[in-house]
């Protein structure tokens, strides 16, 4: 079948609009429409290419799920050598890289420098022909790299084409493939829950993830793109900056946050403002790279053997350090996952004092070769849990031993599986394990389940001891124990009633947070939606079989026996009944969401430094609950910016916008006023 002239017009204005909106999506963090809408455009773009199949183009965005898997990847040259930078790590260095400029251009002025965050992520090399993206390579060993277009194309913040008329014939961009820290933990989260090996840094897994032989993998994987510069010159082009202006034109997402500073104390002050960022960015960065802004004085600069002499990286400090392995633990998770944890000699990593650092799993472990008394390199970034890198062996200790994988679950003693194709060794006991019924009550009570404040870890314990709950039901009868629980060594009156007051308010939690709650292996927080939406009440999910509940929008087979396996399992049966005997509570069936308190329906909102009554996940869920989009950037498009202490440069980028700025008081006096 043909398509008819109007059709070809609509294929291609459809196309257009998605290209659009994919940039201002994923480049500027400015959408221009609703979710549903752009879900519309998308919907009828395909409808349209599964008419006239013969007419899809390779950059439509509907092209971007990943083609079958490849054998290997080929080898291809680089038009220009990707160099590497040269680095420095004090003042001092930085001091005689710019007199160094200097000296060779015949200056006496200060250099106009560009600034930028040096991305932690893998570099890659970007061939657009006339607008179109045409080819994607790594870096390879600089002169040749690995061609990952297919694999490329799957990446959502890298165009598929161009966005104008007015592009170069040819353009090769250069940029960063990297992971944003919440992807990272996200990933890590979920292959340890599901006993699969973890990454040991974002990095690494965005490095992995764009070298997967099946592109379908790498669709599934939140990687990022931010390009940093092109190979040649660009028409009408003299500095760099304006360089990357055009690249932002052309709908290219680049790198975060550069600037145009001057001289030597433009660069550091700079370094400074982006170091004290440095622990609460989204994506990770070890250290700044100063560029020359003008193109013609890069040009005279040109390069030495393997860098460019018109720019240079000042490293953060290391986030790592040495220290001994007093001894190797085994802790046991709520799934039952045996995680071995190195106990270390304590050791000050970034300004925080380590003690304890996770080995992942055995596989690590042994791969690794971790023994007690080992000098290991101990890493932290940002609050991710510290772990181990490696081992100093030079330094192992005579008669070091292997450590053994436990045949019994150190907390009570039961046997120990491992499923096909997972790492993890798990304890076979279920909640008939002291430790996986604790951990099952701390997850309960967390802030991204039921958000019971004050019922962290050790006030689980101790409870725990007194043998005041043994199960999560037992949180909700503790209120006809005030009398003993205030008498209880550190917790007191005061703590205890607001334990109990936080108890009582998580009885109106809706379903889909109890069903998440319940830490049913693989059930995340967007399927416990999907299941309460599709359910409607607890009672239909606990009556249900492996092939109704299969039946859920997002829950496949797999799931749905972890599921069914966990609501037939008796113990957990019986726990279920006593949760439909609680009184008050929201957790038996669904609750419309009033349309009319979506008072902010399509706006955005970003909000930014700690808040002293909300986290930053509760002040985002009650903003989404007023209908608002939460961005982690600010634009001229956004409503308005919460301000919270230590705002950083989201306030700075605010105020230079006009865009509204709200004190924690007024954010919450709003607040107030939606839920009325």
């Amino acid at each position: 079948m043909q398509p008819s002239l109007q059709d070809l017009e609509i294929l291609s204005e459809l196309r257009a609009q998605l290209h659009l909106h994919n940039y201002r999506y994923y480049a500027l963090d400015d959408p221009l429409i609703e979710d549903a809408e752009y879900d519309r455009l998308f919907r009828q773009l395909q409808d349209l290419e599964a008419r006239f199949p013969a007419w899809i183009t390779p950059d439509s965005p509907t092209q971007r799920v990943g083609q079958a898997p490849v054998a290997a990847f080929v080898r291809v040259p680089h038009e220009q050598p990707m160099f590497s930078l040269d680095n420095v790590f004090d003042v001092a260095k930085l001091e005689e890289f710019d007199q160094r400029l200097r000296t060779t251009l015949l200056l006496s002025e200060e250099v106009d420098y560009i600034a930028e965050p040096k991305m932690d992520g893998l570099a890659v090399a970007l061939l657009y022909r006339n607008g179109e993206l045409v080819r994607g390579a790594t870096r390879g060993d600089g002169v040749e790299g690995e061609d990952v277009t297919a694999n490329i194309r799957t990446v959502r913040s890298v165009p598929l084409r161009l966005l104008g008329t007015e592009v170069p014939e040819l353009l090769e961009v250069r940029g960063e493939i990297c992971m944003g820290i919440a992807g990272f933990r996200a990933l890590n989260r979920q292959a340890e829950e599901s006993g699969l090996r973890v990454f040991a840094n974002p990095r690494n897994a965005a490095a992995g993830s764009l070298k997967q032989l099946d592109p379908r993998v790498t669709a599934s994987r939140p990687l990022l793109f931010f390009c940093y510069g092109v190979v040649g010159r660009l028409e009408g082009v003299e500095r760099h900056g304006q360089m990357l202006r055009q690249l932002s034109r052309w709908g290219m997402p680049v790198v975060p946050g550069w600037q145009e500073v001057r001289g030597v104390r433009g660069c550091l002050a700079y370094y400074r403002q982006l170091a004290e960022q440095r622990q609460t960015a989204e994506v990770e960065m070890d250290g700044v790279v100063y560029k020359v802004d003008s193109l013609e004085l890069q040009r005279r600069l040109g390069f030495v053997a393997r860098a460019p002499r018109w720019a240079v990286a000042h490293k953060f400090p290391a986030l790592e350090a040495k220290t001994v392995v007093e001894a190797i633990d085994i802790q046991v998770g709520r799934t039952g996952v045996l995680t071995p944890v190195a106990r270390l000699k304590p050791v000050n990593v970034a300004g925080v004092v380590v003690t304890n650092a996770t080995l992942h799993n055995f596989q690590e472990l042994a791969r690794k070769d971790v023994r007690v008394g080992d000098m290991v390199v101990v890493r932290r970034a940002g609050d991710v849990i510290p772990e181990v890198v490696r081992v100093d062996v030079s330094q192992r200790p005579l008669g070091a031993e292997l450590f053994p994988l436990p045949s019994r679950c150190p907390v009570c003693q039961g046997g120990v599986f491992q499923e096909e194709g997972e790492v993890a060794w798990r304890c076979r006991a279920g909640l008939a394990c002291d430790a996986q019924r604790k951990e099952a009550i701390i997850h309960f009570a967390s802030r991204s389940a039921m958000n019971i404040e004050g019922l962290g870890g050790q006030t689980v314990d101790l409870l725990w001891r007194e043998g005041m709950v043994t199960d999560v039901v037992d949180l909700y009868f503790l209120a006809d124990k005030r009398a003993q629980l205030v008498v209880l060594e550190g917790l007191g009156e005061k703590s205890v009633d607001n334990l109990l007051v936080a108890i009582q308010k998580s009885r109106q939690m809706d379903l889909g947070r109890f069903l998440f709650a319940l830490g049913i292996r693989d059930v995340g927080e967007v399927t416990a939606r999907y299941l309460a939406n599709h359910f409607g009440n607890l009672q239909a999910i606990l009556e249900a079989d492996q092939e109704t509940l299969q039946g859920t929008p997002e829950v496949g087979n797999k799931v749905a026996k972890r599921l069914f396996d966990f609501f037939s399992e008796p113990h957990n049966r019986q726990v279920m009944d006593r949760f439909l005997t609680v009184p008050d509570t929201s957790w038996t069936q669904v609750v419309e969401i009033n349309r009319d308190r979506r008072i902010l329906a399509g706006a955005t909102v970003v909000v930014t430094g700690t808040l002293n009554s909300l986290t930053r996940q509760e002040a985002k869920a009650r903003l989404e609950g007023l209908g608002a989009r939460v961005s982690g950037s600010v634009s001229k498009r956004t409503r308005f910016v919460v301000v919270g202490d230590k705002p950083g440069a989201k306030l700075t980028q605010a105020l230079a916008l006009g865009v509204d700025v709200w004190d924690e008081e007024t954010f919450l006096k709003f607040l107030q006023e939606g839920d009325g």
